[in-house]
């Protein structure tokens, strides 16, 4: 039987998930886009219908009315009835195996959590959450009237923000302390749907790199790690590509067991 440069990889990458004493997980909006969430860059990403600047923070208070039309749009409405898919399942599969520890995403669709994995930690926040800057308080999307001409305060009715990062807003400094802290002790990291692009998250594969670890790539297309930082690139989509790779992992080991 004649196999694939693909096929060659995933089992390469089960053995080195077997043998990994501290995998993570770095994914983008990739892993999302068999859920039916486009991308934002590309031909057919979010920013080549609308316009990026009602993400701009500043926008978004002068403007709450209009930016907060295209923002439930997009980020509330286009998102009803979105499950995880077989990606997200294979990560959890994963932890659950014992072989697969943080997950570290740029995604704020809530998918990792929906899918039961644990130990997720969001680089650019959530759509579950809106947080109040008058009063300060954070609440739950349930607590939101999303119909409203734009989010307000339960409490004190000011302007509430979705609790994702917006354009010139930095990402949360506990998030990036532990992340880059993780990948200087990983030994290995799937980087899943990730273009490279979006810094300062895009530096993780870098520090495990830098660190001796393994960096492995999960995506249909070349990225800004392909050919320099990942040791390999698979490039079957990440939904397929998973699923394969947990079924790889549960053959080895069940041979392993019968020796």
């Amino acid at each position: 039987m004649i196999f694939s440069k693909d096929d060659q990889n995933i089992q390469k990458l089960a053995h080195l998930l077997i043998n990994s004493k501290n995998c993570i997980a770095f994914t983008g909006a990739g892993i999302s886009v068999a859920s039916g969430i486009p991308s934002f860059r590309g031909e057919d990403g979010i920013w080549s219908k609308y316009d990026p600047n009602i993400l701009e923070l500043s926008n978004y208070y002068s403007n709450p009315k209009l930016c907060w039309k295209f923002i439930k749009e997009i980020f509330y409405d286009n998102l009803q009835g979105i499950e995880p898919n077989k990606g997200h399942y294979a990560l959890t599969e994963l932890q659950k195996m014992g072989l697969l520890k943080n997950i570290y995403t740029q995604n704020i669709d809530n998918l990792h959590q929906k899918s039961g994995s644990k130990n997720v930690y969001e680089f650019h926040g959530t759509t579950n959450y809106f947080v109040c800057k008058k009063c300060m308080k954070r609440y739950s999307i349930k607590a939101i009237d999303l119909e409203d001409e734009y989010p307000k305060c339960p409490d004190c009715s000011a302007l509430v923000k979705p609790d994702f990062i917006f354009f010139s807003e930095e990402l949360p400094r506990k998030v990036l302390e532990v992340a880059f802290s993780d990948a200087e002790k990983a030994d290995l990291i799937l980087v899943i749907g990730c273009s490279g692009e979006v810094a300062p998250a895009n530096q993780m594969p870098l520090y495990v790199k830098h660190s001796g670890g393994e960096v492995v790539e999960i995506n249909p297309q070349p990225s800004l790690y392909s050919g320099n930082i990942s040791s390999f690139r698979i490039s079957g989509k990440s939904q397929d590509t998973l699923t394969k790779v947990v079924n790889a992992v549960k053959e080895i080991r069940e041979r392993q067991d019968e020796k």
